[in-house]
C-alpha cells in the first residue's frame, strides 16, 4: 500500500480527520516515496553516483500532537527501501556515541570485527560507513539537539552519511534554524543547519488541533488505586500518547551527575515514584527533567507515612517543577491526592502539592 492509500484508508475508517497541514506534508512525503521507487532495488542500497544524486529528504516540524510522527510512520511502512531504520533521535545518538567509543577504545581485532576496517584515528568515517551499510533511509522522530557532544558530532557525521547516499526524514518541534538555540559554541553547529536545509525539504505541520491532547483530555489522568484495571488503563494511555513507539533510555547530565531514565519516547517519559522520589534527587534534577520532557507518566505513587517525609518532600519539589513548566502529568497512585500524605512532618506544605495535583488533572490545565 502506498503512503497516500494508507492515509486515505485511515480517513475513511475515521481514525484520522482531514487536516490541510497534514495533507501538505503528505504531498512532500509522497514525492520522496515516488523518487525512491524510481531508483529501484537493488540499485538503491549501493552508493549513489554523481549523475544520479540521492533524493532530497523531508524535515517535518511543528507543535506536538499535529500528526508528524503518524505521517512519518505511514511513510516508513510504505517506503520502497529494504535498508531502512526508524528510530528516535536520542536513541540514535546514544548508539553513535557507543560506536565512536568502540572505535577509539578498540584494538585492531575489535575494530575489524565491528567495523570491517582497522586504520585511522577519526571515528566518524567508520561510524558513518557502518550506519550507511545498515540503512539508506533514516527516519528520526523528535530531532532536537540540547547536548554539546551531539552538536559537535552531527555536522561531520551527516556530511559523511549524505556523502554515502543516506536519505533523511525527520520530525521535530523546531524549525532547523532553531535547533540547538542558545547552545554553547552554537556557531560550530550552524553548518549542520545549512546541511539539513540543503538535503531535506522543510515542511511546517502546524494545524490548529493538538490530536494527542484531544486524546489525553478524553482520558482520565489520575489512576487509583494501583490494581490490574488501573495499571492496564495507565499502560494503554502511555501507548496512545507515544503511538506505541519503541522506548529508549535517556540520561540527563545535572551538575556533573547522570540521571538515568530508562523509559522515554521523544518528549515523554515514564518513571516510577521510586526512581524520581526515593533517590537523592533535587530541584536541579527536576528542572532538567521538565526541560527535556513535556509529558510525564509517574507510576506507583504510594500512600506516604511520616517515615517517608523525605520522599514526600521530593514529591513536593517534583510537582512544583512540573507545575511551573506546565508539564502534562499522568499518575498511577495508591490513592487520591489528598490521601497521599495526610499527616507527618511537612504535611501542611504538602497541601499545596495536593492542590496542584488536583489542578493538573483538570481539563482546564490540559488546555493551557
Amino acid at each position: 500500500m502506498t503512503l497516500r492509500s494508507a492515509f486515505e484508508a485511515r480517513i475513511r475508517e475515521g481514525a484520522l480527520k482531514p487536516d490541510p497541514a497534514q495533507v501538505a506534508a503528505l504531498e512532500r512525503l509522497s514525492r520522496l516515496e515516488s523518487e525512491l521507487e524510481s531508483l529501484g532495488e537493488p540499485s538503491f542500497p549501493i552508493p549513489f553516483v554523481k549523475k544520479r544524486p540521492p533524493p532530497r529528504g523531508v524535515y517535518l516540524w511543528g507543535p506536538v500532537g499535529r500528526g508528524k510522527s503518524m505521517l512519518m510512520d505511514l511513510f516508513f511502512e510504505s517506503a520502497p527501501v529494504s535498508l531502512k531504520l526508524r528510530i528516535h533521535f536520542h536513541a540514535f545518538m546514544a548508539e553513535v556515541h557507543g560506536l565512536i567509543a568502540a572505535w577509539r577504545e578498540g584494538d585492531s581485532c575489535h575494530r575489524k570485527a565491528r567495523f570491517g576496517r582497522t586504520r585511522g584515528d577519526d571515528p566518524i568515517a567508520p561510524t558513518a560507513e557502518l550506519i550507511a551499510g545498515r540503512a539508506k533511509l533514516l527516519c528520526f522522530d523528535e530531532l532536537q539537539v540540547t547536548d554539546i557532544a551531539d552538536a559537535m558530532i552531527l555536522g561531520r557525521l551527516f556530511e559523511a552519511l549524505w556523502g554515502r547516499g543516506v536519505v533523511l526524514v525527520a520530525t521535530s518541534n523546531r524549525p532547523p534554524d532553531d535547533l540547538y538555540k542558545d547552545g554553547l559554541n552554537r556557531q560550530l553547529f550552524l553548518p549542520f543547519i545549512e546541511q539539513i536545509k540543503a538535503h531535506t525539504e522543510v515542511v511546517a505541520v502546524a494545524g490548529e488541533h493538538d490530536y494527542r491532547l484531544d486524546r489525553l483530555r478524553a482520558a482520565r489522568t489520575w489512576f487509583s488505586p494501583v490494581d490490574g484495571e488501573t495499571l492496564a488503563a495507565f499502560d494503554a494511555l502511555w501507548r496512545d500518547q507515544t503511538d506505541a513507539a519503541p522506548e529508549a533510555c535517556t540520561e540527563l547530565t545535572v551538575l556533573g551527575r547522570s540521571v538515568r531514565l530508562p523509559r522515554t519516547v521523544g518528549r515523554a517519559v515514564r518513571a516510577t515514584f521510586a526512581e524520581l522520589c526515593e533517590q537523592p534527587l533535587g530541584a536541579q534534577d527536576y528542572l532538567a527533567l521538565v526541560g527535556r520532557f513535556d509529558t510525564v507518566f509517574l507510576e506507583r505513587v504510594p500512600e506516604l507515612t511520616p517515615v517517608k517525609r523525605n520522599e514526600a518532600r521530593r514529591l513536593n519539589t517534583l510537582v512544583d517543577a512540573l507545575y511551573e513548566a506546565r508539564t502534562r502529568l499522568v499518575v498511577l497512585a495508591a490513592a487520591e491526592p489528598a490521601r497521599l500524605y495526610p499527616e507527618g512532618e511537612g504535611a501542611f506544605e504538602f497541601e499545596r502539592t495536593v492542590s496542584r495535583l488536583e489542578e493538573m488533572r483538570s481539563a482546564a490545565w490540559l488546555g493551557r
